[in-house]
């Protein structure tokens, strides 16, 4: 079953923890500090405005997207799943954002411009499970990125999938809708597989039942490193996402910035 499918019409209810509020802040800080955008929107230059767009990278349902627009960037979105971006289309509609969306794998990443920055964040890289995918992906975003332009991304490590979720079960049960997720963590290939059942109220005593399989590798940041500069992007910082300090081999999710390079 695609993986995002019935999902994406809960997907939003049981990631109202996620702190997008905060990545948008941390996002909109590291593109004031390395990249080549401008918040100022409405140039006629086509040069200026190719630099001042912002891409979302697995942009799931819009939301980190319409933040990131509210604060001033002229912004694109890209993700494999339609049923994901359709509620993303429908968030457009409700507020009125001026946002373009398209539905393509990031391995075949293929825009109509280069763009000043491309962000992937919530570790939607670590969907690719093939190193030589991953560093193309890599190559794709350093061929897009305008001149000096940067990629900003976080991944789950593989420490965190090991030895925090891996071969565990996590139940949430709500009002409306309940999910049990039950992880298998592979130690030889690093894949975690997840498969996610949910139930969503219907009626007054009647639930829909459905469920998804995912996959996700762990990568530790010794091989995001190697990948992100054997495309050609040029490492800038590195950090742990929850302290923004310095990663650790504690680390679970780790965030890259990285420079265009090449062109």
């Amino acid at each position: 079953m695609e993986a995002y499918g019935d999902f994406s019409e809960v997907y939003d209810e049981f990631m109202d923890n996620v702190p997008y509020e905060e990545w948008a802040e941390r996002l909109d800080e590291l593109i004031q500090k390395y990249g080549v955008t401008d918040k100022k929107k409405d140039s006629t230059d086509a040069l200026e405005s190719e630099r001042n767009l912002v891409l979302d990278l697995g942009c799931g349902t819009g939301t980190l997207t319409e933040i990131m627009y509210h604060k001033g960037y002229d912004c694109m979105g890209v993700d494999l799943s339609a049923s994901m971006l359709n509620i993303a289309m429908e968030k457009q509609t409700q507020h009125g954002t001026d946002i373009l969306y398209l539905c393509q794998d990031m391995r075949e990443l293929e825009l109509y411009s280069t763009v000043g920055c491309i962000y992937s964040v919530c570790d939607s890289v670590n969907y690719i499970l093939e190193e030589d995918e991953l560093e193309q992906v890599f190559s794709l975003v350093n061929n897009y990125l305008y001149p000096q332009g940067i990629f900003i991304f976080d991944f789950n490590t593989e420490y965190k999938y090991a030895q925090v979720i891996g071969n565990s079960t996590i139940a949430e049960n709500r009002e409306d809708s309940a999910f049990i997720w039950e992880n298998y963590y592979d130690e030889e290939t690093h894949i975690n597989e997840y498969d996610l059942t949910v139930f969503v109220r219907e009626e007054e005593e009647t639930f829909r039942r459905f469920t998804e399989t995912h996959y996700q590798r762990g990568y530790t940041l010794e091989e995001m490193e190697r990948l992100v500069e054997n495309a050609g992007l040029t490492l800038l910082q590195v950090m742990d996402v929850d302290t923004g300090l310095a990663p650790t081999p504690t680390s679970e999710r780790i965030c890259i910035v990285a420079r265009e390079s090449g062109k």
